[in-house]
């Protein structure tokens, strides 16, 4: 499949333009993320149709808390990723060529259908970033929501403005992962940068539903005053922007912290209450969470 996003320059180079990074690919090459390849000066997509990980999941596991709350969704993942976060809980796919089975649009409508029976409303790109995916989805998404059902995308947010473009028109909810507000943070620890994933939630609020997740990660990201930042910029774009706070598990090459406090969480649970609407504290059991207040009420 020849991606749809890309410019041919001399000598057979041709630049991406799915996501930021831009990536100068020479002949034979491959960009960043892997999953686009240089064949003789035509830009080629690698993981078009490949599926590595399907299953009938909760909506709220996407997480998405307030969009079809108590449905199940279909959720489809490929491989490759264009961040190379160290503390990936998905990183055998994301950072690696994985074990796949090939399915064609028309499947996965077929598929989705079948499903309906037990709950599902559509079908949700996530597991790896979907905007790698980028033909497959433009393929596959009209069908899905001509068929009566929706499109989720769980994202990184680190999207070109021109993938987005296509996109928008596709997808009815959205999860984008906010990781960080301290740009070094996205910098050193994901390999990317802040600004494009900004502009992303920037654009599709309004658009689609849109819930955000921040994974809390013990002496990375959890400064309280940073944290504050990044919530009243999210107040900025609409104050019922649900946000989850997610509490991090040692994972990958992030193996020397450890798992995120409950007093970390629920302390920044507060300082998100003061400004949002909708703030929900995941990664937690509900009876957890529950203990936790009642000893320390």
């Amino acid at each position: 499949m020849e991606s749809i996003l890309y410019d041919k320059k001399e000598n057979g180079v041709c630049i991406c333009r799915v996501c930021p990074r831009q990536c100068r690919i020479l002949p034979s090459r491959r960009g960043w993320c892997r999953t686009r390849w240089n064949d003789h000066g035509m830009l080629k997509t690698l993981n078009y149709g490949l599926i590595t990980s399907a299953a009938l999941d909760p909506i709220e596991k996407k997480p998405l808390a307030w969009f079809h709350p108590g449905s199940r969704i279909l959720s489809l993942g490929s491989w490759g990723c264009n961040m190379n976060c160290t503390f990936c809980q998905n990183f055998e796919i994301s950072q690696k060529e994985a074990e796949s089975r090939k399915l064609s649009p028309e499947k996965v409508l077929r598929l989705a259908q079948s499903l309906t029976v037990e709950g599902n409303i559509g079908v949700a790109w996530t597991y790896n970033e979907p905007s790698l995916s980028l033909e497959f989805i433009r393929d596959t998404a009209p069908l899905i929501k001509k068929a009566g059902m929706v499109n989720v995308m769980v994202s990184n947010g680190f999207i070109s403005s021109e993938a987005l473009d296509i996109l928008l028109p596709l997808i009815d909810a959205w999860n984008i992962d906010l990781k960080g507000w301290d740009p070094d943070f996205y910098r050193n620890i994901c390999g990317a940068a802040r600004k494009p994933v900004l502009e992303t939630i920037q654009r599709t609020v309004g658009k689609s539903h849109v819930e955000l997740t921040n994974l809390v990660i013990p002496g990375k990201n959890d400064d309280p005053a940073t944290f504050e930042e990044m919530v009243k910029w999210i107040r900025s774009l609409n104050q019922d922007i649900p946000l989850h706070i997610t509490r991090f598990f040692p994972c990958w090459h992030l193996t020397d912290c450890p798992p995120t406090p409950l007093s970390t969480l629920v302390s920044l649970g507060q300082i998100a209450r003061k400004y949002l609407s909708h703030v929900k504290i995941g990664n937690v059991s509900e009876e957890e969470l529950d203990e936790y207040q009642w000893v320390n009420r």
